[in-house]
């Protein structure tokens, strides 16, 4: 087994590729480790791939997958992860940002301190506000969520055990909550280091308002596929049947109401439809029964799809 392996998923990274593949080599030559750097294009636009192609031909520790369109990050991670053979995985972005400097610290935290994920902490940023604000934000809401005391989540360069890696299902727009699934997956011993962030050397930056968006909708799934997600039932059986019940007391005070007019005061009742009550415990035992048949649904279906996590490959390189 290779003592290291290097995810790298990039979009439109033509510039930095050259450099950060130097990088890496002097840093990994210098403490003499065994490794792979796996470049993942997702499903660049630019001539990202014939930089691979380039690199490969002159450094066969790089190896380049190209996926066939762009599936997102953690598409490109979910690859990297099933392909990666290292002791120990080191995941980071490939607009320099991230510091390869910072790669032996990171592996020798797992495998001497016995972390399953060290996470990257990028205490001074150099993003503008309209990323780091968001980012802040979204580090709270998933602090308090999920009981791990990290202060960046969404940082992209960290290092997991080889066995972290195999055991979690990275899909959808998920990367950025990697250290929860690993905690509700088995892992729990997961660490944190400052790491280095640097300027933006080439491009631009690739977060957008979609992102904010999605990333705090992502933290609801999460949350509620963590759980519910395998028994469905206890969530939607569990309030349909409340609303069914809730929905039944109205309709009981409705008859026991007509029952007081007709048999204790000897008058004409009014006419249930007359009673906006009828109409509310109606229609809370309509939705109390299909929120019970949607939980039964759930049951049938629940984690069932076979295609979430499969993702063509285009082509490779090494």
């Amino acid at each position: 087994m290779l003592n290291l392996s290097i995810v790298v998923p990039l979009f439109n990274e033509e510039e930095s590729l050259p450099e950060l593949c130097a990088w890496i080599k002097r840093v990994c030559d210098k403490e003499q480790l065994s490794y792979e750097v796996l470049l993942l294009d997702d499903g660049s636009t630019d001539t990202s791939w014939t930089v691979i192609q380039e690199i490969g031909a002159k450094q066969p520790e790089v190896k380049g997958i190209r996926l066939r369109r762009n599936y997102g990050k953690s598409g490109a991670l979910s690859v990297g992860f099933a392909e990666a053979q290292g002791e120990v995985i080191i995941t980071m972005d490939a607009d320099l940002q991230d510091s390869p400097d910072e790669i032996p610290e990171l592996r020798n935290m797992i495998l001497r301190d016995g972390y399953h994920v060290v996470s990257g902490w990028k205490k001074k940023r150099y993003d503008p506000i309209t990323k780091t604000l968001p980012t802040k934000l979204f580090n709270w809401a998933t602090r308090k969520m999920s009981d791990i005391e990290l202060h960046d989540f969404n940082c992209g360069l960290k290092s997991y055990h080889y066995e972290v890696v195999k055991n979690i299902e990275v899909y959808g727009e998920m990367h950025r909550y990697i250290p929860v699934l690993a905690k509700w997956g088995g892992f729990p011993k997961i660490g944190e280091k400052v790491v280095e962030h640097r300027a933006r050397k080439y491009g631009h930056t690739k977060f957008g308002m979609d992102r904010f968006v999605n990333g705090f909708l992502d933290l609801m799934s999460l949350y509620f596929m963590s759980k519910f997600g395998k028994r469905p039932m206890h969530f939607f059986g569990l309030y349909g049947v409340l609303s069914f019940l809730v929905g039944l007391l109205m309709a009981t005070i409705i008859v026991l109401k007509k029952m007081y007019y007709a048999y204790l005061l000897k008058t004409s009742a009014p006419l249930v439809t007359d009673s906006p009550i009828f109409y509310i415990g109606l229609l809370a035992m309509i939705i109390g029964t299909q929120m019970f048949l949607a939980g039964f649904l759930g049951e049938l279906v629940s984690r069932s799809n076979p295609e979430r996590n499969q993702y063509s490959i285009k082509s490779r390189v090494n």
